[in-house]
């Protein structure tokens, strides 16, 4: 996978934090990069790197291992399909799906079919674990 911008080196971006180990995450991810022309809106960091844990204390472990979470520049806090919300309207080639995502009662439908996809996503795509081994 091609090297993502790290919130270090793009300091005004909307952070996004994702299971690096998850192959699913990492090709959303990878999308999410190239969906971002510019490359200036976003930033991604796995919740496996140390960083996140001093920089998010509020977000625990199972927070981010049930759901993406994208940090806006104002550090509000956007999990799972509320994420995908958020990105919608940040993100000019996502605009065309915004006014679907943003159906007036159907946020809840939405958090329901992300949480499906993410409690399921090593059975789609598998684990990716540095030298054979995954931290728990």
């Amino acid at each position: 996978m091609p090297t993502l911008p790290d919130p270090d080196d793009l300091k005004d971006s909307n952070v996004v934090i994702y299971d690096g180990q998850c192959n699913f995450c990492r090709g959303q991810v990878n999308n999410l990069r190239r969906l971002d022309i510019g490359g200036k809106r976003l930033s991604f960091i796995s919740l496996h790197d140390p960083r996140v844990k001093e920089r998010y204390p509020d977000l625990s472990h199972d927070d981010l291992m049930a759901q993406m979470y994208v940090i806006d520049r104002d550090q509000n806090r956007y999990g799972g399909s509320d994420a995908v919300r958020f990105l919608s309207r940040q993100l000019p080639l996502l605009w065309p799906v915004m006014p679907i995502l943003h159906i007036p009662g159907t946020a809840g439908l939405w958090r329901w079919g992300y949480h499906q996809i993410a409690k399921r996503r090593y059975k789609l795509a598998g684990k990716n674990c540095e030298d054979g081994v995954c931290k728990i």
